[in-house]
């Protein structure tokens, strides 16, 4: 595994885990690297600082060296960083809030969101509201229908049962 930390063409900068440097490449070339912020998938690697570590040896000599040559001044703690599974940014929390509403409110249909929208649309099923997956092809086509839908920045989370 490994992390970069990527900007996109607006500016704002993010990072990522890739399995490895090809993938990376890869995922990047196909247009499927985006923006965690604006969706552009305009993005290239920043600069970042490389993470190494100093064998113990070397890190006591260093600590050594400084407090012989300068006095000792206590920094203040690190923030401690947040846990994964919570949202870090004002953006992920409206997200994860949005995902809480439409998950309360609507029906999941799964891969049948097309059928579903469309035979609603047309007067075939009663009115609801709903949420699911589709097709960019089948999506295009209920938007060319007349069939109001709007895609959802989160994948839904299949139900199995």
């Amino acid at each position: 595994m490994i992390q970069y930390a990527l900007k996109c063409c607006d500016g704002h900068s993010f990072d990522s885990w890739f399995q490895s440097a090809e993938a990376y490449e890869k995922l990047a070339k196909a247009g499927m690297v985006s923006c965690v912020e604006c969706g552009s998938s305009q993005v290239e690697k920043a600069i970042m600082t490389p993470r190494v570590r100093p064998a113990r040896s070397a890190v006591s000599a260093i600590v050594s060296e400084q407090q012989e040559a300068a006095p000792v001044v206590e920094m203040p703690a690190p923030p401690k960083p947040g846990l994964l599974s919570q949202p870090a940014s004002e953006l992920e929390k409206a997200v994860t809030e949005l995902r809480k509403q439409v998950e309360t409110n609507s029906d999941y249909v799964g891969e049948n969101f097309a059928e579903e929208a469309r035979a609603m649309h047309v007067g075939d099923a009663p009115s609801r509201s709903i949420y699911g997956e589709a097709k960019i092809e089948e999506a295009k086509a209920l938007i060319e229908e007349g069939v109001p839908v709007a895609p959802l920045p989160f994948r839904p989370n299949r139900k199995t049962n």
